[in-house]
């Protein structure tokens, strides 16, 4: 079964300082935008994160920080990516988890509002666990027959997740190639934030997904717990939770005047 695009699909991968979205940085961004007649565009790029890339990093990605001394910052490109980026639905191996969170968090420190709830976004691993729960360079070799040469690199793992799904495409039959379907089967759950700290009910109310909270309706939290709100803009969370967190605070902040 062919991808069905009505607009551009794009993969992507990053390289990052490490795990933390909101300590860590990029340092290499590949990606391959899939248009709607089937042509390709790929690119690679380095990037200076501006701080020390950990030896543990390095041993995963192979990227030193001689390697990035004289790259660009994601400031200086995080427009013209943007720009790459905008009207274009999203795919990634892990991606709803850790790279869209990621390049979230980087936008906003750069000043950049990219706006990514107008994407659908397909999370090729979250396809691949709910059928064969397996890594990428399982997948690749189970769905492609191939082995992964140069496996955590940005521009191999990109590629090998994009042939991915095409061959999940070819092996199940109820999978659909229109985007926004697979977007919604590799979904998990019905996430306000990126994160998925808040989610929205079967009400449309968006409710804690984390902590002592958990399960309960946000605003009902902090109209009576005020100070959970400043522990939420005061902790290590990601700019896009806090801000989800903030829509909620001033609508219950209206809501309270209303009512007087």
């Amino acid at each position: 079964m062919a991808l069905i695009l009505s607009r551009p699909l794009i993969f992507f991968d990053l390289e990052t300082t490490g795990v933390n979205i909101t300590k860590d940085r990029i340092v290499e961004l590949s990606f391959i935008k899939v248009m709607p007649d089937g042509m390709e565009v790929c690119k690679t790029r380095r990037i200076n994160p501006e701080m020390p890339i950990p030896a543990e990093a390095t041993a995963v990605h192979h990227i030193t920080d001689e390697m990035v001394a004289g790259e660009p910052t994601f400031k200086q490109v995080a427009k013209s990516l943007a720009e790459i980026f905008k009207g274009c639905d999203i795919a990634g191996f892990n991606s709803n988890r850790f790279d869209i969170p990621m390049l979230d968090e980087e936008f906003h420190r750069a000043g950049v509002d990219f706006d990514f709830s107008r994407a659908n976004f397909i999370d090729v691993q979250n396809i691949f666990h709910k059928k064969e729960p397996r890594t990428l360079t399982a997948a690749y070799r189970f769905y492609c027959d191939k082995d992964l040469e140069g496996a955590h690199s940005a521009d191999a793992d990109t590629r090998a997740t994009y042939e991915v799904l095409m061959a999940q495409l070819e092996r199940y039959s109820d999978l659909s190639g229109d985007v926004q379907s697979l977007s919604k089967f590799s979904g998990y759950g019905n996430n306000v934030d990126l994160m998925g700290r808040l989610v929205f009910d079967d009400k449309g109310r968006e409710v804690i997904n984390f902590g002592k909270y958990k399960g309960q309706i946000a605003e009902d939290v902090l109209a009576r717990d005020p100070g959970f709100y400043s522990w939420i803009l005061q902790g290590d969370f990601a700019g896009n939770t806090k801000r989800a967190f903030t829509r909620v605070y001033m609508r219950m902040r209206q809501n309270q005047k209303a009512n007087k």
